[in-house]
């Protein structure tokens, strides 16, 4: 395999492992839990964590519920 066609392939491994763990991060609220922390200007502990999943909380109870 020529170095250029490595290259490439490393390439798109790197992406596609990037876009598996940020879907992961995704699934399991990481991603959520980051922006709202970024959005409220507060920095990771028990207590932020609690307010993000009683935020989330409240907006799921706030969506309309399917059949």
């Amino acid at each position: 395999m020529s170095s250029s066609k490595r290259v490439r392939l490393r390439v798109r491994l790197r992406t596609f492992a990037a876009v598996v763990r940020e879907s992961l991060r995704e699934v399991f609220d990481e991603g959520a839990y980051s922006r709202f922390l970024s959005r409220h200007q507060m920095a990771s502990s028990r207590e932020s964590y609690a307010a993000f999943r009683r935020e989330y909380e409240a907006a799921k109870a706030r969506r309309p519920r399917c059949c």
